[in-house]
């Protein structure tokens, strides 16, 4: 099941208040177990974004100094619960899920210095500081939402452009920017 949607139907809803609260009750269940491994545990993707409108779904990143550290690291979270998904095509970022995920989340580790992580934080603070870039990418969302409401694939193609113009702004390489691009093109 793809945590983002409900009941199969992408839900894409105005900012909520409360998703910093959520993504705390979720951090302060998982850093006590990874805090002598972990740098950080970061809250990225959509709800992070004060105004943005989002899938009530929170992401993490829990940040590692390397991915060497990565098993001790699935091991750890698998005593809390979580199961390691693999990277789901994206390289640097591994899956976590968990059976019981409330407050809907999804859990991903991340070396400190991986591609994925600094996709996820350029993105996130670009936004935090350009409120009229907030405000187009939420409306861009939900009309995406609204125009495949069961289509995760091209949900996710159709935020893509959007996305790449942001990070091209960051330095990442043409060469990071297009495997970014593979991946949203080629999702399961």
């Amino acid at each position: 099941m793809d945590l983002r949607t409900t009941r199969g139907i992408i839900r894409v809803v105005d900012y909520n208040p409360e998703w910093p609260d959520w993504f705390s009750r979720l951090r302060e269940r998982v850093w006590p177990s990874v805090r002598d491994i972990a740098v950080a545990v970061e809250h990225v993707g959509s709800t992070a974004v004060p105004g943005l409108a989002a899938k009530p779904v929170i992401d993490l990143d829990i940040v590692i100094p390397s991915r060497s550290e990565l098993p001790l690291m699935v091991e750890r979270l698998g005593r809390l619960g979580y199961e390691h998904r693999g990277d789901l095509e994206v390289p640097d970022r591994e899956a976590l899920s968990i059976r019981e995920n409330q407050p809907a989340h999804n859990l991903y580790v991340c070396p400190r210095n991986s591609v994925a992580l600094r996709n996820h934080m350029a993105f996130r603070d670009h936004l935090r500081a350009h409120p009229s870039d907030v405000a187009a990418y939420s409306s861009l969302k939900k009309q995406l939402a609204e125009r495949y409401p069961h289509d995760m694939d091209s949900y996710v193609e159709g935020k893509t452009d959007f996305i790449l113009s942001i990070l091209a702004q960051y330095g990442l390489s043409a060469d990071c920017l297009n495997s970014i691009r593979r991946v949203n093109q080629s999702r399961e």
